[in-house]
């Protein structure tokens, strides 16, 4: 598929509970995604075409803090082509980070790690990502030419802010738009936050996740459109990529209607910034046209 077809889904999961737990699926409301998604669930779930442009490359993304989890990703990834690009796990707190990451990158599949991810979201200390050990597992990271996924909630982004401004040689994205309020309304706060950590030139921002921070069973369009003028504005579209956050935006209507969605909004951009968010931004951030390699 030429790139001028090519839509990629840069944040994506998968999961087989008959091999590996998702204890956060026990969690009220999670009923209709508690099973197996697999590949073939994904190219079933996503035919329709986004812009002219069919599918054509993923990044898979970890979903549990499991190093084996990665090991199980970047295996996926050798088999399966559709896949460009993991986004694994590894204890950023570790002195043996760097060997971890090492040994992740030498085993099956391993050039296809892309970047990191950590569930900051989960944490309550308010300033876990300047811990000094999170720190020094972040530099292992970037030190290995790797990316790192920041996952937060709306009032933890000053914690993502400290981290473009303390390493500024890392390679950042914001997952999920860094999850803002739509539901509950009130998007002052986050957007005041957003458009302090666009100023910083080595941060990217995913388009993703925004449907299940609104109301699952009512939110329109006209409910994501304000998040979106706000992300367009502070990063531009050469800094903003396309996800699904599929299987988990099936709670709040599936892979084809968060697609329909994002259509929408580009109808007001030029065909240059559609190319970047469907396709270009993704693809330079994870390097998903260098063949997989061991030395990234």
């Amino acid at each position: 598929m030429s790139d001028a077809a090519r839509l990629v889904d840069a944040h994506h999961h998968v999961w087989d509970l008959a091999h590996r737990p998702q204890p956060w699926l026990d969690e009220p409301g999670h009923e209709p995604i508690r099973r197996t998604f697999d590949m073939d669930d994904l190219r079933a779930a996503a035919p329709r075409p986004v812009a002219g442009r069919s599918l054509g490359g993923t990044v898979v993304v970890q979903c549990v803090t499991s190093v084996p989890e990665t090991r199980e990703l970047l295996a996926l990834a050798e088999r399966d082509p559709l896949i460009g690009a993991v986004v694994g796990w590894a204890d950023l707190t570790s002195p043996a980070i760097g060997d971890v990451l090492d040994d992740l990158r030498a085993g099956p599949g391993g050039g296809h790690l892309r970047a990191v991810r950590h569930l900051v979201q989960g944490e309550p200390d308010p300033e876990w990502l300047q811990r000094p050990s999170v720190e020094r597992g972040l530099r292992a990271v970037a030190d290995r030419g790797l990316a790192y996924d920041v996952l937060v909630r709306h009032h933890q982004l000053g914690q993502a802010v400290r981290l473009a401004e303390r390493l500024p040689g890392l390679p950042l994205v914001l997952d999920h738009a860094g999850k803002p309020p739509i539901a509950s309304g009130g998007l002052g706060a986050w957007e005041e936050e957003v458009r302090r950590l666009a100023g910083h030139r080595q941060v990217r921002c995913k388009v993703s996740g925004l449907v299940t921070e609104a109301d699952h069973r009512t939110w329109t369009t006209d409910d994501i459109r304000p998040v979106w003028h706000v992300l367009l504005s502070a990063f531009g579209a050469d800094r903003l990529m396309f996800g699904s956050d599929w299987p988990v935006c099936v709670l709040a209507g599936g892979w084809n209607r968060w697609a329909a969605t994002v259509e929408d909004l580009l109808d007001e951009c030029s065909a240059a910034e559609g190319e970047a968010v469907l396709n270009g931004t993704a693809t330079a951030f994870y390097h998903l046209n260098s063949p997989a390699t061991r030395t990234l």
